[in-house]
């Protein structure tokens, strides 16, 4: 059974984290605080990314996996190519002839050994996509809220170059809702 995860975001007001948790209630929290000051940026919690806010009506939440999510709470609608209800998709693929002649050979034929191939893939690379996804989630907050903070040079060079305890001295002295952000969006973002 598929879970479907609510979008959700946090709001920055300068460098204090003001709003938590679903866009709706981010946006019902944000609606009570005086904002005319500026400094407020808002960041969608799966990508790391910068939302605009406030929400235009009808505004599809970003998604990690590239779908999106309507404000009103409907799915958004998928093709009907392929066979719909068992949730397979028909898309055009292009190989070099020796590659569908040993696709060919294969047990289930072409499709079912594809998707072996990929599902084995797709075991072998989890923990390092995690891992990648991690990072850039982590470099596209850090770059909008701490670009100008000292150390955020080193505590990038730190991110990418794997080393989780350089990153934690570089960012010790950034403010507190930031390094406790980060701290959250670091958790898959280093080798245990």
């Amino acid at each position: 059974m598929k879970t479907l995860n609510t979008p959700s975001c946090t709001a920055f007001l300068q460098h204090r984290r003001v709003a938590a948790g679903p866009y709706a209630e981010v946006a019902q929290a944000l609606a009570a605080l005086d904002l005319t000051a500026g400094g407020l940026l808002v960041f969608d919690d799966a990508t790391g990314s910068q939302v605009d806010y406030p929400w235009p009506a009808g505004y599809v939440w970003p998604q990690p996996d590239g779908d999106v999510a309507e404000q009103d709470g409907e799915p958004a609608t998928q093709p009907s190519v392929g066979r719909p209800k068992l949730g397979v998709v028909a898309r055009e693929v292009t190989l070099l002839p020796r590659h569908w002649e040993w696709l060919a050979q294969q047990r289930g034929g072409a499709s079912a050994a594809l998707r072996r191939l990929v599902d084995e893939a797709r075991r072998a690379t989890v923990d390092q996509e995690n891992e990648r996804r991690s990072k850039e989630n982590v470099y596209r907050f850090m770059t909008a809220i701490a670009g100008a903070l000292p150390g955020y040079e080193e505590a990038t060079r730190a991110l990418f170059g794997h080393d989780g305890k350089l990153f934690a001295e570089r960012t010790a002295h950034w403010p507190a809702d930031i390094q406790a952000h980060l701290a959250w969006m670091t958790r898959d973002a280093f080798p245990r």
